[in-house]
């Protein structure tokens, strides 16, 4: 049994999804992992990270459904798909790499699938942060230095992508409560607030886990 809490964060743009991910490791004295898990998995791979970062959370035209519902049948070697499109080695290379991390470390994963790649982990909670459009907006803007359309096509246009990319490889609905333990408004608690929430809940499932294993 794995006895170390992974936490995983989806997360709409502009919802502080990061920040309260990277708050949350910090309280737990545990690492945070977004950007950082290409590089992980472009070492375990062989792939450059360049690849990894053109591909990141980005969906494609072709499914392979069949293949990413049951990805332990496929080696995650390069000699061992050769014949499957670039963007799946890639997903599954992702993939392994996640699975591997919780089997190490207590962590915090940003988005990439990390909640359906740990699906059956008993000690994963799963977490979507959301936000109301106009503090998206505004977040984005100081963020990115830029005006409130520009701000609001940049909204719309990334929560499209990891929309797509999320159903494209789990055939589940991106940001649907049903497929998180967690779902939390930041603009209805603030960063501070989400992280108090989500802390609050990983000691309450792990003491629940804990007492019905003893059980």
């Amino acid at each position: 049994m794995r006895k170390h809490p992974v936490i995983t964060i989806g997360r709409q743009c502009g919802s502080d999804g990061k920040a309260i991910g990277q708050k949350l490791a910090e309280e737990l004295g545990i690492k945070c992992y977004d950007k950082e898990l290409l590089s992980l998995a472009a070492k375990n791979s062989g792939f450059s990270e360049e690849v990894f970062q053109s591909y990141d959370e980005k969906p494609t035209n072709s499914l392979l459904y069949s293949l990413v519902m049951d990805p332990r049948s496929l080696s995650f070697t390069n000699s061992g798909y050769m014949d499957v499109p670039m963007d799946h080695k890639l997903f599954f290379s992702q993939f392994e790499t996640i699975k591997q991390l919780a089997e190490e470390e207590s962590c915090v994963i940003i988005g990439r699938c990390a909640d359906y790649a740990l699906s059956e982990y008993e000690n994963h909670i799963s977490v979507f942060i959301t936000a109301d459009d106009d503090d998206r907006i505004e977040t984005l803007k100081e963020l990115h230095h830029i005006d409130d359309g520009k701000a609001k096509d940049l909204m719309v246009r990334t929560d499209k992508k990891r929309s797509s990319y999320y159903k494209y490889y789990t055939e589940k609905k991106w940001g649907d409560a049903k497929n998180y333990d967690l779902c939390i408004n930041r603009s209805a608690v603030g960063v501070e607030g989400a992280v108090k929430i989500i802390l609050d809940f990983v000691h309450a499932k792990t003491a629940y886990i804990k007492g019905k294993n003893q059980e």
